[in-house]
């Protein structure tokens, strides 16, 4: 799963403030309902009240403003894959929406069955399951869930979002396929 997104801005999309190092920061990525293309918007924390996404917010999520270091490359991060997306949201210092939950277990999940993931047990009081990333070997703790046909279900307009939904088959036959008459 890869997606090409906007890497974090520097400004506000709500007061145009530039972002000052420590400040807390909403990340949203939106589906516009004009377009396929999914978004990220970077909001203050402060300003949240004031943004009103069109769109499908297909996950959000809150972090420290930490500004780029000089030469760092930001078309590195433009292309959002499974892995980086997991690692953002699973973050212990980022604050993980609620509505998220569900969409971390799934990236886990098949994270580990690539093997960038490793499985290490459960967490003291067995609500989080323990994975550790296998490139960089930080911990990190996910919602443990029931992996049921519901819980596949409540993902799938998030997972569309980010993904692309299927595309619908042409209810129209061509006239080539039309019969012949003599």
């Amino acid at each position: 799963m890869e997606l090409n997104l906007q890497p974090l801005a520097s400004t506000c999309h709500v007061t145009g403030q530039t972002f000052k190092e420590g400040e807390r920061v909403l990340s949203f990525l939106i589906r516009s309902e004009t377009s396929v293309e999914v978004v990220r918007y970077d909001v203050l924390e402060s300003a949240k009240g004031a943004f009103a996404p069109a769109g499908f917010v297909a996950c959000r999520w809150v972090h420290v403003f930490k500004p780029r270091k000089a030469g760092e490359n930001p078309e590195r991060e433009l292309k959002l894959t499974a892995e980086n997306l997991f690692v953002t949201l699973a973050d212990p210092t980022v604050e993980l929406a609620p509505e998220n939950e569900r969409l971390v277990q799934f990236l886990a999940l098949m994270l580990e069955r690539k093997r960038l993931l490793r499985p290490k047990g459960r967490s003291a009081d067995g609500k989080r399951a323990v994975y550790e990333h296998a490139k960089s070997k930080q911990l990190y703790e996910v919602p443990a869930g029931e992996l049921s046909p519901e819980f596949f279900l409540s993902l799938q307009e998030q997972l569309g979002v980010l993904v692309g939904g299927p595309k619908k088959a042409d209810e129209t036959k061509p006239a080539a396929e039309a019969a012949p008459t003599a």
